[in-house]
This record gives structure tokens, C-alpha cells and sequence, in this order.
């Protein structure tokens, strides 16, 4: 398949863009937060609400769903029709769904609302990367997606300390409302500042390019297919779940099919393949896979280890993973400001960091006693914050560097959509080797170490891809 992309235009030099690039970092910190921070708060949901475990489930995954499907089809949309516009409505349908969410009346409403807010989210986050690819060029883009990457980094990390803190200072019986409300004032906020600060790019319309229906249909499909039982891995008891698996695979090959149809016929498909022809798009998404497959899993695996067999409160529990989040910001800023300098090689030593850190955190949990884990963990909390600091931007700094900015937003939905399906399917991994232990062979202490060790073999597959596209080729971003 031959490439015919247009030269991109050049991005804005406006001196608003920074502040500008403030707002996109705001609303990518609330609904990357949301991930995270309600995990705390399903003890609360079940007493000040009624919510069934089924209920509680759906709160969590129904988000990650919901987010994952918008997030390729919000990018096309970007693309077309401006970022701007589509990074203001998503942003303020989510702030109006996460009120919404916090005043609740049933659990049915709760998490009506909460896949409303997923689908925002994945509206907004596709609209962040494409806004910086026209904002920035060269070093400026490096440190926006340095800027980028501690958001990810820290916002997820310090989802449950955010949660934790909350549940403590109103209580239980409503504190999972405020876990909700907490977006709305950051929402208001931003949009006011967006609709000041953000540039209005033209999208592609001029162009004739039309939406892809049957695109969104089976790329959506597909992606269900494959998320629907990694999220519910839990929930749904029995294997019948898995045969969904190889359905997704087969309604992503007919996708693939289709767009390669789209694209000999001159029409403008969902996603362009010219993006899989360019090796740093292709290997840059797959560590991306591996790595969300790896590291936000251990969040998960350590929390529900502090909480039910160390005896560790919420707030607890989320402060001992504050070293990582505070670790992981300053690391992004370090690798957005090295990139440039030195290209996959600083991926290549993040992702060792990350791979050292966890070790280290398996030695503690072998060597220290279970009420002292939080404060041994904290020098190897450090280690691998810093190592996922200096991976995660200077990784998307990369993958993206080639993209022409008249396809970023599709291509940064193509990069997060595998974040969110790496994400759920570690967890599902994770998760499943740390409850299959604990309940057939225990101590929880083994679970965790097996769980964390898991977690360190999604690492060590997305060290192994950035080595070989190192050999291949030292990649740098090009001014």
C-alpha cells in the first residue's frame, strides 16, 4: 500500500499554546483519575446506596468499556470536524455525567451515568495528542508529551490516595458522591479556560472525507468482544466468556478487511493502515500494550493485598503508592526534556527501571512483614515510578513523531485504545494468577509475589519490542 499523505501543516506558534496544553493536561487528569479512584469507593456505593456486587462491577469495568470504544472513533471525529469542538463537548458532557453520577438515586442510574462519562472520556483523550502534534513541533513536543506522560503516570497512581482521602474526610455513607463531584469544579474550570485558550484548527471536512459506519461497527464490535471478558474475568463465572475472544478476532480481521477496501477505493476509511507501514507507530503501540498490561496492574494486585491481608485502610494503602505517582511525574518531565537527545534508548531504560522496581517490591513483600510493607516499598516505589516516567511520554513522543498531524487524532485513539485492552487484559492475568493462588495453595504474601511477577513478564515483553526497534533503528523525534 502506497502512503499519500499530504505535507502536515505546520503547528501553531500562538504563545496561548501552552496554556492551552494546561487545559487538555486538566481534563486528561480528571477522566484518567476516574480509572482509578473509584475502586476505593465501591465500599461506600454499597452502604450509603444498595449497590450489588454486580452493580459495583459495572461501575468500574462499564467505564473502561465505554472509554475504549469512543476513544478510535472520537479521534476520526477530531480529525474531521476539529479537536477543539470535540474536546469541548466531550469535556462537558463528562463533567454534567460525573455530577450526575454523584447524585445518583439507584445503582441503575449510577452506572447509566457512568458509561456516559466513559464514552466522554474517550471523547476528550484522543483530542489531547492531536492538539499537541498541531501546538507543538520538535524539543516543544517532546516536553508536551513529557507533560502528558506524568499526567498518565500520576493520575493513575494517585487514584486511590485521592479516593482514599475523600471516603475519610466525608465519610462513608456519602463519600463515594464526592469521589464523582470532585470532577465538576476541574470540568467547569477547564471548559471556561478552553473555550479561551484552545485554537481552532480546521479539520478535514473541506476535504469530502466522510465518516466509516461499517468501520466504527466493527472496530467497536471487535473491541467489545475483546474487552467485555477481560473486565468481567471476575464476575463472570465459567470459561464460556473466553470463546468472546476469538470473536473479537475475527470481527478486527474483517475490520482490517474493510478499511483496506475503503482505502483501494479512494474513500476515507476509520483508521488509515498507512499508520501500521511506519515502524515507530507499529512497535511504539504494541510496548504500549505490553506496558499498560504490566503496569497498571500493579496498582491493583498491591491494593487488594494492603486492604484484606495486611490490614491497611484505603488512604493507607493509597499513600504507599504515592512515592510511585511523585517518582513518575518527575521522571515524564526528565523524559519529555531527554527524548530528543537520545530517542528509544531512554524507553529501553525506563522500562528496565519499571522491571527493577517491581523485583525490588517482591524482595520487600519476601523479606519484610506484612504491617511494615509501605514504608520498606517506598525505594523501589521510587525506581519504578521514575522508570514508567521516562517510558510512558518519551514512548508516545515516539509513536507518534511520524504521524501527520491530519491523522493524530485517530492514530492517538488507535495508541490509547490499546492502553485501555492492555490495561483490562493484565488485570485479567494478574488478577486470575493472585485469586487462583490464593485460594488454592495461599499465603496472600505468595499471591502478591506470583500476581507482581506476572506483572513483570507484560514488562519485560515490552522491554524486549523496544530493544529491537532499537537495534533496528535509534529512533529521535524530528523537528
Amino acid at each position: 500500500m502506497t502512503t499519500t499523505w499530504a505535507k502536515p501543516q505546520q503547528p501553531a506558534t500562538d504563545e496561548r499554546r501552552w496554556p492551552a496544553l494546561g487545559v487538555c493536561l486538566a481534563a486528561g487528569f480528571i477522566s484518567l483519575l476516574d480509572t482509578s479512584i473509584v475502586n476505593v469507593a465501591l465500599p461506600s456505593m454499597e452502604r450509603g446506596l444498595g449497590t450489588t456486587e454486580a452493580a459495583q462491577s459495572w461501575v468500574v469495568s462499564g467505564y473502561a468499556l465505554t472509554f475504549g470504544l469512543a476513544l478510535v472513533p472520537a479521534g476520526r471525529l477530531g480529525d474531521m470536524r476539529g479537536r477543539r469542538q470535540a474536546f469541548l463537548i466531550g469535556l462537558a458532557v463528562f463533567t454534567l455525567a460525573s455530577a450526575a453520577c454523584g447524585l445518583a438515586a439507584s445503582p441503575d442510574l449510577l452506572v447509566a451515568f457512568r458509561l456516559l462519562q466513559g464514552t466522554a472520556a474517550g471523547l476528550v483523550a484522543p483530542q489531547t495528542s492531536g492538539l499537541i502534534q498541531q501546538m507543538f513541533q520538535g524539543a516543544e513536543r517532546a516536553k508536551a508529551f513529557g507533560l502528558l506522560g506524568s499526567v498518565i503516570g500520576v493520575s493513575t497512581a494517585v487514584g486511590p490516595l485521592a479516593g482514599g482521602l475523600i471516603i475519610d474526610g466525608v465519610g462513608t455513607d456519602d463519600g463515594w458522591r464526592w469521589v464523582f463531584f470532585v470532577n465538576v469544579p476541574i470540568g467547569v474550570a477547564a471548559f471556561i479556560a478552553g473555550l479561551r485558550l484552545l485554537p481552532r484548527f480546521p479539520g478535514s471536512a473541506g476535504r469530502r472525507e466522510q465518516f466509516d459506519p461499517i468501520g466504527v461497527l466493527l472496530l467497536g464490535s471487535g473491541v467489545l468482544a475483546l474487552m467485555l471478558p477481560l473486565v468481567q474475568e471476575q464476575q463472570w463465572t465459567g470459561r464460556q466468556k473466553w470463546a468472546l475472544l476469538p470473536v473479537g478476532a475475527v470481527l478486527l480481521g474483517l475490520f482490517w478487511t474493510w478499511e483496506r477496501r475503503q482505502g483501494r477505493l479512494g474513500r476515507a476509511p476509520l483508521i488509515d493502515l498507512n499508520l501500521f507501514s511506519l515502524r515507530s507507530f507499529t512497535l511504539g503501540a504494541l510496548i504500549s500494550f505490553s506496558y499498560f498490561a504490566g503496569f497498571t496492574t500493579v496498582f491493583f494486585v498491591l491494593a487488594l493485598f494492603l486492604q484484606n491481608a495486611a490490614g491497611y485502610s484505603a488512604l493507607a494503602a493509597g499513600v504507599t503508592v504515592l512515592p510511585f505517582a511523585a517518582a513518575s511525574a518527575v521522571g515524564a518531565a526528565l523524559g519529555g526534556r531527554l527524548v530528543v537527545r537520545h530517542g528509544r534508548t531512554l524507553v529501553v531504560i525506563g522500562l528496565s527501571g519499571v522491571a527493577l522496581g517491581l523485583i525490588g517490591i517482591i524482595a520487600v513483600v519476601q523479606l519484610v512483614p506484612s504491617d511494615s510493607i509501605g514504608w520498606a516499598a517506598a525505594v523501589p516505589m521510587i525506581v519504578g515510578g521514575i522508570g514508567s516516567g521516562i517510558t510512558v511520554s518519551p514512548n508516545t513522543t515516539l509513536t507518534l513523531t511520524r504521524v501527520p498531524v491530519q491523522r493524530a487524532g485517530a492514530a492517538g485513539g488507535v495508541l490509547q485504545t490499546g492502553q485501555r485492552v492492555g490495561s483490562a487484559a493484565g488485570i485479567a492475568v494478574v488478577g486470575s494468577v493472585y485469586f487462583a493462588h490464593l485460594a488454592h495453595h495461599g499465603p496472600a504474601t505468595e499471591a502478591l509475589q506470583l500476581g507482581l511477577l506476572t506483572s513483570v513478564g507484560f514488562i519485560l515483553v515490552a522491554l524486549g519490542l523496544a530493544v529491537a526497534d532499537l537495534q533496528e533503528r535509534p529512533d529521535v523525534p524530528e523537528d
